[in-house]
């Protein structure tokens, strides 16, 4: 929605419910972690629940935590599940995750959004707050997480990963859409100042470090990423954030490939699907709904040299395994864009 003055605001107003390990006296309400109690429902268009997907997989939830996955579109009634046979989620039953927020709170006012988790058994919504997910994916999930899991979110460095991870939200992932939803002309050069300052300052940052945080990969990471990742084949574009390509900020550039090649990012990235959410939901910015054939993605294989800098990708631990077939994207692997 927009203020006044035409800046774009997102509304934040998430359902906390968090699923927790130990009872926490601060959380209002808990549910408890359970392997296979849980689906995620998420779509590959979305940057936010593609954060989810790919600690889902670093961490090896994938046993744990089904997935649904919707498809790229949607109208005012929420993310729907065409991609399944029959336009029917296989372990929920339901056609749109609207069905799984109603069923919980029959009158909800708010934006149906993705990454949700239900609870398999009552077919309620538990949460929708996407920010604390992935923390709790870490934090909350120990006893799932696969052998040689990595430490997403370690304790001595959990002030400067929130500190950084604050600043590329209000920044970076929501400073593209206070960009493309701008509706004046004022606040649509204030967020693109504000967007473009901010890369340069991580462009910076990252051409002497190999990551945000440290020397591994953090939830900090995961977060820039998803952004990342879509800016040049729709941000630049599609949001007028058109001072320059991603492919034209070295350090940034090399970053991105770097993370895109290592398992558990890239191949949870569907250029497709985004592109196509994008510019066909987005009317208002797109009203022929008319897809970009390019850009070529296929710089993104090429050798980033990032190894130079130092840093484990996984510290001590290791790669995940490949993905189900269901849940990974060949985007690349023909050569097409």
């Amino acid at each position: 929605m927009a203020t006044s003055d035409g800046a774009f605001e997102r509304d934040t107003d998430y359902i906390t419910d968090r699923i927790v390990d130990v009872p926490d006296a601060g959380v209002a309400t808990e549910w408890p972690v359970e392997a296979g109690r849980y689906r995620l429902a998420a779509a590959a268009a979305c940057p936010w629940a593609n954060r989810t997907t790919i600690v889902r997989r670093l961490l090896g939830l994938e046993d744990a935590i089904s997935l649904a996955f919707a498809g790229p579109t949607h109208d005012a009634r929420s993310w729907q599940f065409d991609l399944d046979e029959g336009g029917i989620d296989p372990v929920l039953g339901i056609e749109r995750i609207q069905d799984a927020y109603l069923k919980r709170y029959p009158d909800y006012p708010k934006g149906i959004t993705v990454p949700a988790i239900v609870d398999v058994p009552s077919g309620l919504l538990v949460t929708n707050d996407f920010a604390q997910m992935t923390l709790d994916f870490s934090t909350q999930w120990t006893a799932h997480h696969r052998d040689g899991a990595p430490d997403l979110y370690p304790d001595h460095l959990r002030d400067e990963i929130d500190e950084v991870a604050e600043l590329i939200y209000h920044d970076v992932n929501n400073g593209v859409y206070r960009t493309g939803f701008s509706g004046s002309q004022a606040a649509y050069e204030d967020a693109y100042r504000t967007l473009f300052a901010r890369l340069d300052w991580l462009e910076e940052r990252l051409s002497t470090q190999r990551f945000l945080v440290g020397d591994t990969i953090t939830e900090a990471d995961v977060r820039l990423f998803t952004t990342l990742i879509r800016f040049d084949a729709v941000y630049h574009n599609h949001f007028k954030c058109n001072r320059n390509k991603l492919s034209e900020m070295p350090a940034l550039w090399g970053y991105v490939r770097d993370l895109f090649q290592t398992p558990g990012f890239g191949d949870t990235v569907n250029f497709e699907q985004a592109k196509e959410h994008y510019y066909v939901v987005h009317t208002s910015i797109n009203p022929t709904k008319v897809i970009p054939a390019g850009p070529d993605l296929r710089g993104l294989a090429s050798a980033h040299g990032r190894e130079s800098l130092g840093g484990r990708p996984f510290g001590d631990g290791t790669p995940p395994g490949p993905p189900a077939e269901r849940e990974s994207f060949g985007y690349l692997s023909d050569g097409a864009a």
